[in-house]
């Protein structure tokens, strides 16, 4: 248990904000995974500066087990913290730290696990651990770890994504598309608004387009138990346009997400959405002159995941956590991209509450590590057999 603690205040102390480096953290898990005798490759990201790694112990077999988690954190800017978000600070058994929770907690877990399965007999089948980089901006950095595991015909059995679930056996997340809408319109003086075309005012009807999709979802739109949210949304969240009161605004962006139940396609609801654009630009032209544009670009998506309630992993997930029951999350996971992309079923099960993530004094407990090192125990004791 100290061991894990210990790991966990290592991991803490590297500031692996997303879109930063994360190497220096890269570094130290390989040379404390390396002292295993864990077979180790160094993937390069797609951008630099940045990386994911994947270590293995036991056979070369194609029936492993593997445990995920993402190095990056959240920024810590403008949130009032009690003490050094970077330094794992104890209080009364809490054990704060930006990423403590979401998920170095769960990357300590599988540290340990690593270190006392090359303490055991051989195992009869491998167990690989996978740090991926930037999951916390849209699940980014590991697409180019699946992309290269592809390319090299890398084959398991299934894969834990340890994001903090309490040790509830997730399996299923929705998945989220983010977008963003370009209202482009003419400038003019206020005095005659009449020789422009207000950009605010087409996204106006664009955000109002996205409340009718909304409540349409809410009526008519796929279904699911399990979720707190039991169909899809779509939410605006942030609008910029405008440079002066005086001045007709000939600019305004409007970025929205979708987040939908899994197999779900986002497809037609953005077409949706540009059939409203080309009506809105067709009933908003003005008389003075050609009319404005809207465009719809979609900056980032991730799928959600589908439950496999068959699968091994989630027998052995279940077992290793005590539970006769599986759940749902709202939240996206890189669970739906390994499926997705390398055909693994997936399970979502870690130590720690996701109600505790992105926010100012951000802890785990002992207790929930003590939990996580158990859970990751008793999957290794199943890959022993």
């Amino acid at each position: 248990m100290s061991r894990t603690v210990d790991f966990l205040a290592r991991l803490v102390a590297f500031p692996t904000i997303s879109r930063q480096t994360n190497l220096p953290l890269l570094d130290w898990v390989e040379g404390e995974l390396a002292a295993t005798g864990a077979r180790i490759r160094r993937l390069p990201g797609d951008v630099p500066g940045r990386g994911s790694l994947l270590a293995t112990i036991g056979p070369d077999r194609d029936d492993g087990i593997v445990l995920s988690a993402h190095s990056d954190v959240v920024p810590v800017a403008g949130q009032d913290w009690a003490s050094d978000p970077f330094v794992l600070t104890e209080r009364d058994g809490r054990l704060y730290g930006r990423g403590s929770s979401d998920m170095k907690g769960f990357l300590a877990c599988m540290m340990t696990a690593v270190h006392e399965a090359a303490g055991r007999p051989a195992l009869a089948r491998p167990l690989h651990l996978a740090v991926s980089y930037d999951e916390e901006i849209g699940c980014v950095g590991v697409r180019s770890l699946l992309r290269q595991l592809r390319d090299d015909g890398f084959r398991a059995a299934g894969c834990v994504v340890g994001e903090p679930t309490d040790l509830h056996v997730a399996v299923g997340h929705k998945g989220k598309v983010a977008a963003t809408i370009t209202c482009t319109g003419r400038a003019a003086h206020s005095a005659n608004p009449y020789l422009g075309q207000n950009a605010i005012l087409m996204a106006a009807d664009m955000v109002r387009a996205i409340e009718a999709l909304q409540r349409d979802l809410e009526r008519d739109g796929a279904r699911a138990d399990g979720y707190a949210v039991p169909f899809g949304t779509v939410q605006v969240g942030i609008i910029q346009g405008g440079t002066a009161l005086n001045i007709v605004p000939d600019r305004c962006q409007v970025a929205f997400e979708m987040r939908l139940l899994p197999g779900d396609d986002s497809a037609p609801y953005l077409e949706r959405l540009r059939q409203a654009a080309a009506h809105i630009v067709a009933e908003r032209a003005p008389p003075s002159g050609p009319g404005g544009e809207i465009a719809i670009t979609v900056d980032n998506a991730y799928p959600g995941l589908v439950p496999d309630t068959g699968s091994d992993v989630c027998a052995l997930g279940l077992a290793a956590a005590g539970r006769n029951e599986v759940v749902s999350v709202g939240f996206g996971t890189e669970a739906g991209l390994f499926q997705e992309q390398l055909g693994l079923p997936c399970i979502i099960c870690g130590p720690g509450s996701i109600d505790r993530a992105h926010k100012p004094d951000e802890y785990i407990t002992r207790a929930e590590l003590a939990e996580g090192d158990r859970f990751l125990a008793r999957m290794i004791d199943a890959l022993a057999v």
